[in-house]
């Protein structure tokens, strides 16, 4: 992944410019359809699951995602560049799974 590129910068810069919760949601929802906001969701879901050492088989029923899925999120999970675990431990500090 090139994050150099100028269009990959701009959306980082995009999503440290929002301010709140609501400019979250409404950025997300102008950026996303639903069912890209609903899968991300369940990605997310499956890897605060999977931190918990949660089976893939029970991940895979409470998320409806495949398995190839929860495989490839358990992969970023412990061999990616570390953007679930930060999210995680700074999501679930304050409120946990």
């Amino acid at each position: 992944m090139n994050w150099q590129l100028p269009e990959n910068r701009r959306l980082i810069e995009s999503i440290l410019a929002l301010k709140n919760e609501k400019e979250a949601e409404s950025f997300l929802r102008d950026l996303m359809t639903e069912n890209e906001i609903k899968e991300f969701s369940k990605r997310l879901k499956a890897a605060e699951m999977l931190s918990l050492n949660i089976p893939y088989s029970i991940i895979e029923e409470k998320t409806g995602l495949s398995s190839t899925t929860v495989a490839r999120v358990s992969k970023w999970l412990n061999s990616g560049e570390g953007g679930y675990k930060k999210i995680i431990e700074r999501v679930h500090h304050h409120d946990p799974v």
